[in-house]
């Protein structure tokens, strides 16, 4: 599938690979791997079906044993090299071992720095902080506090809630339908998913699956309106909340781009009644939706960041960031032993400068935008491509029934194993998991994305053909 664009701009926003090429489909590194790999990846898999917990997930449907990796490309034990569109659930902004990170990381080894310090001050850390502050929205950055927090995104969000609580004095929350924060408890409960509600759940504007039947502008301002009267109405049953979070673009939610008038309008509600605004931007944050965070499309700027993902360079990290008028807790109020990831930290900071000084944010959103332009071509062939959204370089297609246009999470299942066949990683994520997602790294290149589409585009009709 061809990526058309005009040279001159292509040449402009085009990133050096870090492989010497593109795998072909299917292909086996020469000298390695064979028969021989594939006993032993087979050995592997086994063995870790026999031991680890019924609950992991990845290595269900992508059967593969790692070995190697770069940049895009990561090499099996058996020898097989694939494109990796998962990129660590958009983890790795830099793809696999950037030159810049493993720099960094073996710069603090050979320092003979401490690698743990609790939440000690120490320069790797200053230097990350300072990093991260001037990549920041400026009128946040301006006024400030940052909270350090266990090595997982989920875990700022807990800190994210707990914050927003102790400020307000109060323990309501409100969030939105298909939204996904993290697997701990309080995570879970803002999750579109939670069992037990203990959160006002808030209409989530998209057009594809409106909730409202109107989509566009208009269904957005109804979302506002429906958000709006909830809050003000003395009867609605929702008393002042602690505070409102909301992903700039779901994510595991189907990959639906918030509306930037939407989101501005959630600004002015929120702050117009003394919400703290949260915006969880562990997945959108550090150049993936082709602005530096997924707020800065809509010129919001919220009073609590949640951060973790790519902000660590491919290391376990996460924060928040948040206004100073906020910061009430007391000392220990939100701690974690491995809050202070030396290695983590400099590999992030790394990250973030290498992002903001070669323009990648927007170098995803062109080629992103090409991507979705050549996937919607592709579409207008085959009617099971509901629709195709996103964001920069965070995609997604929704696989439907083209008789009845629901959707169809078994033929999405079916693309997923397809494109691995055809040495291709994608997932699949939405409310029935029947949209398959694209969260290729951020150094892309043109050939890269050619190659990507190139495989998706044949796997889909091979799925179309395969019993349902």
């Amino acid at each position: 599938m061809a990526l058309t664009e005009p040279a001159a701009a292509a040449a402009a926003t085009q990133i050096p690979p870090q492989e010497p090429q593109v795998p072909p489909q299917g292909s086996r590194v020469q000298g390695r791997g064979g028969q021989g790999g594939s006993v032993a990846a087979d050995g592997i898999l086994r063995r870790q079906a026999q031991r680890e917990s019924a609950a992991r997930t990845y290595a269900r449907s992508l059967p593969i044993v790692p070995v190697r990796a770069r940049g895009l490309t990561i090499e099996g034990a058996d020898g097989r090299r694939y494109l990796d569109c998962l990129s660590g659930a958009g983890t790795l902004a830099l793809g696999h071992n950037h030159p810049v990170v493993l720099e960094a990381v073996r710069g603090v080894l050979d320092s003979g720095a401490p690698l743990h310090v609790l939440d000690l001050a120490t320069p790797v850390k200053d230097a990350f902080t300072t990093e991260l502050f001037t990549n920041l929205p400026p009128a946040l950055a301006a006024d400030a506090r940052i909270q350090f927090c266990g090595p997982a995104g989920t875990d700022a969000v807990e800190a994210a809630l707990k914050l927003v609580r102790t400020a307000t004095g109060r323990s309501g929350l409100l969030t939105f339908t298909g939204a996904y924060h993290g697997m701990t408890a309080g995570a879970l409960d803002a999750s579109g998913g939670a069992p037990d509600v203990r959160v006002t759940r808030l209409p989530y504007p998209q057009d594809f699956r409106c909730p409202f039947g109107v989509g566009g502008a208009e269904g957005a301002e109804l979302a506002a309106r429906w958000t709006e009267n909830l809050l003000d109405d003395p009867k609605g049953g929702v008393p002042a909340p602690a505070g409102l979070i909301v992903e700039p673009v779901q994510g595991e939610g189907g990959v639906i781009p918030a509306p930037d008038a939407w989101l501005r309008r959630m600004r002015e509600i929120t702050a117009a009644r003394g919400i703290p605004l949260i915006a969880d931007e562990v997945q959108t944050g550090v150049g993936r939706t082709g602005a530096f965070w997924g707020v800065d499309h809509a010129g919001v700027v919220p009073d609590v960041m949640v951060l973790s993902k790519a902000i660590g360079g491919s290391l376990p990290l996460a924060v928040i960031v948040y206004r100073s008028g906020l910061d009430v807790w007391a000392p220990g109020a939100h701690a974690g032993t491995f809050r202070g990831n030396q290695l983590a930290m400099a590999a992030g900071t790394a990250t973030l400068a290498f992002v903001r000084e070669n323009r990648l944010a927007e170098r995803a959103a062109v080629l992103g935008e090409r991507m979705l332009s050549a996937l919607r071509g592709l579409a207008a062939d085959h009617p099971c491509m509901g629709d195709v959204r996103g964001r920069g370089l965070m995609i997604g297609v929704e696989l439907v029934d083209p008789e009845t246009g629901a959707a169809a999470p078994a033929l999405a299942a079916a693309v997923r194993q397809e494109c691995l066949d055809r040495g291709l990683i994608v997932e699949l994520g939405g409310r029935h998991g029947a949209v398959v997602r694209l969260l290729p790294p951020l150094t892309l290149t043109d050939e890269q994305a050619a190659a990507v589409l190139d495989r998706l585009a044949d796997a889909i009709p091979a799925a179309a053909r395969r019993p349902h």
